[in-house]
């Protein structure tokens, strides 16, 4: 009988063992997942706790909600809503006066310049036709004086007042933090103190010249043919014409929306509430961007865009060919001694100039 070697098993066993090491393999490998799966089920379970008590109650938020909402509370301090914390419409206001207000305003504002530009390009100055040498007293020397003051207190208060409202985006790359910090030191004093003798200036300018702006009927036809810029010759126009006098209305009401929503904002103890404040500062800077923009316009066609215009308001007197070209009709009531209508009584004196 022959003998069986020690090292042999038989084959059922050898099976076994096999399948024991690999298994024990694979346990080995699986067993240190099995904390990173019970790590994020507990981190799951956790924050979903979590919301789920703050969705019961959160105090915190609860009060801050209430402080937001303008809920009042005791203060020490005595004046109107010192009781309220926070007044949420601040939040509304800035978004409002850095968007839309900022936004459309200075897009009205470079929109004005690029097709004033575009005119002077293509079209050129309005020149006269003619020069006789005989000269025709428009304006008085107050007229003058009044015009000038409210014009250069105009420039300055848009200057300092663009300044103000596009000072962060557009000036702080240039001068830097410190350098805008000191001209916006500067130019808040400078608007607010100048606001009310502008006010006063152009309400009197207003009044001087509200009999001359009431629109005629021959108007219309100086606004259909723009000015004599479509058609042949110049449409007939009295001492304002029709263009002058859309200008005049424009200034009119953006001024008494302008000086309005100034005064609420200079004097914030006249009984005005924040959300009062919010609305007057949207008035008062989108009337402001709106007669900037209006105003690009006057000082374009007043200067360098009508020939004759200009040296009429520093002189006080125009051309005979400049009257009998611009404004047909009063050449005619000055030329035919008729007495000039709309309070003209104070202009209109014809005299000769050598050349």
């Amino acid at each position: 009988m022959r003998e069986q070697p020690l090292t042999s098993y038989p084959r059922g066993r050898r099976l076994a063992v096999l399948v024991t090491v690999v298994v024990s393999q694979m346990v080995s490998m699986a067993l240190p997942l099995t904390g990173y799966f019970a790590y994020e089920t507990g981190l799951r379970q956790t924050a979903q706790a979590q919301e789920s008590d703050e969705e019961a109650v959160n105090p915190r938020a609860e009060y801050w909600r209430a402080v937001r909402g303008g809920t009042e509370g005791y203060s020490a301090v005595s004046g109107q809503e010192t009781g309220v914390l926070i007044q949420n419409g601040g939040q509304n206001w800035r978004a409002v006066r850095n968007g839309p207000v900022s936004f459309y305003g200075g897009s009205l504002i470079i929109a004005v310049l690029i097709a004033l530009l575009a005119k002077h390009i293509v079209k050129g100055r309005d020149k006269l036709e003619s020069r006789t040498g005989r000269t025709i007293t428009r304006w008085s020397t107050f007229e003058r004086v009044m015009h000038w003051y409210v014009a250069i207190s105009f420039i300055i208060l848009a200057i300092t007042g663009l300044s103000l409202i596009f000072g962060r985006a557009m000036l702080i790359p240039i001068m830097g933090k410190e350098g805008f910090a000191a001209w916006a030191a500067l130019a808040k004093p400078v608007h607010d103190y100048l606001a009310l003798p502008f006010a006063a200036g152009l309400a009197l300018l207003m009044l001087m010249w509200i009999g001359k702006n009431v629109p005629k009927s021959y108007d219309f036809q100086w606004l259909k043919s723009l000015g004599g810029a479509i058609g042949d010759g110049h449409p007939p126009a009295g001492f304002f014409n029709a263009g002058e006098k859309v200008f005049y209305w424009l200034l009119f009401l953006g001024g008494v929306a302008m000086t309005l929503s100034g005064v609420y904002l200079l004097f914030p103890n006249l009984e005005t509430v924040r959300e009062s404040m919010q609305f007057w500062h949207i008035v008062h800077s989108s009337s402001g961007l709106f007669l900037t923009a209006v105003a690009l316009g006057h000082i374009y066609l007043g200067s360098i865009g009508t020939e004759g215009v200009l040296e009429g308001m520093v002189s006080g007197d125009v051309d005979e060919g400049f009257a009998r070209q611009h404004h047909s009709l009063w050449y005619e009531e000055v030329k035919g001694g008729a007495a000039p209508a709309e309070g003209e009584a104070a202009q209109g004196t014809s005299s000769a100039a050598t050349t």
